[in-house]
């Protein structure tokens, strides 16, 4: 397997004589692109149709929830199976600068992959399908830049599974509990937004 890790990274990998543009591309994809979670996650709660407010904030908080559970696996895995970056063992080329600590699973592909996969189950199917090309594409550059090794998006793929499929068992328990006293929490907090109309009630 290790072999079949290092085979698949340096068939991604850039070199030196890769297309600066290229590299600009998936520096972006790699650095920036992760964004997109905190920013739909806010967004799919402060605004949407009316008719459509409760069900949103039903998927942010699973999401939230399984986003936590995956990062929680995360850190259990690479605290069990530490696994050194590419660069710390001076295979292939680095484009991107990161801290040398252990790469398995990525949290990048973590978080995206989790985040694509909630919404694959709990929203609609194009949603989820675009996000996770979003996290095709992020877990390609991060391999192309040198940081990851193609199996540590594997495994951010794989915990991010358990992270939705605890969600949702977890969701039964205290979902509506948690839903019920978070909306109290943001309609005192954003009393005056909502007020204002400037976001959603």
């Amino acid at each position: 397997m290790e072999e079949l890790n290092q085979t698949l990274f340096l068939a991604i990998n850039a070199t030196p004589d890769s297309p600066h543009w290229l590299l600009a591309c998936a520096t972006f994809l790699a650095r920036d692109l992760i964004a997109i979670v905190p920013l739909l996650i806010v967004a799919l709660w402060l605004w949407g149709p009316r008719d459509h407010l409760t069900s949103q904030r039903v998927l942010v908080l699973k999401t939230g929830i399984a986003l936590l559970y995956a990062l929680a696996i995360s850190w259990c895995l690479g605290s069990l199976f530490p696994h050194p970056r590419p660069f710390t063992l001076g295979i292939g080329h680095q484009f991107l600068e990161h801290a040398p600590d252990y790469s398995y699973p990525s949290d990048h592909g973590t978080t995206i992959f989790t985040f694509a996969l909630a919404f694959l189950s709990w929203h609609r199917r194009w949603s989820g399908a675009i996000l996770l090309l979003i996290g095709a594409a992020i877990a390609w550059s991060r391999v192309y830049l040198g940081v990851h090794w193609p199996m540590d998006m594997l495994g951010g793929l794989l915990v991010g599974m358990l992270g939705c499929l605890f969600s949702q068992m977890a969701w039964q328990f205290y979902g509506s509990p948690m839903l019920q006293r978070l909306s109290q929490l943001y309609r005192l907090l954003f009393s005056i937004p909502i007020r204002k109309g400037w976001v959603r009630h």
